[in-house]
């Protein structure tokens, strides 16, 4: 009876120890744990894309002239300097030059942290279909960029330097708003320099947006309509990074004369009566919870030692 009167109270101690430790163990598990959503951002360049429509002198169907010069997606880029296109019944089918230029590089790029796509083009000469002289248009230089960085606001840029001819006729662009130009028994062409579009993730650049809508009646044409959109480019961000999380603590290590290193485990400070003191006991597994489960084992340990040392007292 009086073994039973102290031997419990120690099952009890031991088996909140143990529970105490398996309790822990989950918290120390996930105290590190951090997720990460992996994920790229979008770029892309284009020197010339066209949407034309073309009404043929002998046929009452219209042709589209949908051509692009240099249009890449990141992680591209290109540099061609002329663009040919073929339209039936067109210049008895012959190829006829749309863009010609001397310098036309088209890049997108995307990493991590950036995305980014940029335009450049020189002494470009854009013709349509009926109308080789003159030129549509012609222009010295043209730029355009748009970058988006990881978590940081984004960016569009586009300029148009040097001269600029529409139809043979020299003109003066406006930044940021809409030229005219209109030539008696030719047509006429509408002219958006410069325009640029940024949202909290997104950035879109244009040098140039020419709305055309010529009747040259040579060649079999007999009206050009539709739009023109030189140097263009465009970026969305990439994901922000994930903020870190900070590692969880451990206990310093601690250095055996063999000159071995291991972490203390946590022992009890309750000992058998006539015992020596207590060692410190080193990990052998790579389960963050060994230590709480130790702990468990010294504590029913001690206490089982104590109940059969003080029965051994009270018997005698």
């Amino acid at each position: 009876m009086n073994s039973n009167t102290f031997r419990t109270p120690g099952r009890r101690l031991a088996a909140a120890a143990t529970v105490t430790a398996l309790a822990a163990a989950p918290a120390l598990l996930g105290a590190g744990a951090a997720h990460a959503t992996g994920g790229t951002g979008h770029a892309s360049a284009t020197v010339l894309r066209t949407g034309l429509d073309v009404s043929l002198l002998d046929k009452s169907v219209d042709v589209p002239l949908a051509v692009s010069l240099n249009e890449v997606r990141a992680p591209h880029s290109a540099d061609r300097t002329a663009l040919s296109a073929r339209l039936d019944g067109v210049a008895g089918g012959k190829p006829f030059t749309v863009l010609g230029a001397d310098v036309a590089q088209a890049k997108a790029t995307v990493t991590d942290r950036r995305a980014e796509g940029s335009v450049r083009v020189v002494n470009a000469r854009l013709h349509v279909p009926g109308l080789p002289a003159p030129a549509l248009i012609e222009v010295g230089t043209v730029t355009a960029r748009a970058t988006c960085e990881a978590g940081g606001t984004p960016t569009a840029a586009a300029d148009v330097l040097g001269a600029v001819t529409v139809l043979g006729r020299r003109v003066t662009l406006t930044a940021g708003g809409t030229t005219e130009v209109k030539v008696p028994g030719v047509g006429e062409v509408r002219l958006d320099l410069a325009q640029r579009a940024t949202t909290t993730r997104t950035a879109a650049a244009t040098a140039l947006q020419l709305k055309v809508s010529v009747n040259p009646l040579k060649l079999n044409v007999a009206d050009v309509e539709g739009t023109v959109t030189l140097a263009e480019a465009t970026c969305d961000s990439p994901p922000a990074p994930a903020p870190s999380h900070p590692a969880p603590s451990h206990p310093a290590p601690s250095h055996h004369p063999s000159g071995t290193t291991s972490h203390a485990a946590p022992v009890s400070d309750t000992k058998p009566q006539g015992g020596g003191t207590g060692t410190d006991l080193a990990e052998t597994g790579g389960n963050p919870a060994t230590p709480y489960i130790a702990a468990g084992a010294v504590a029913l340990l001690a206490a089982g030692g104590g109940a059969v040392l003080v029965a051994r007292r009270r018997k005698n």
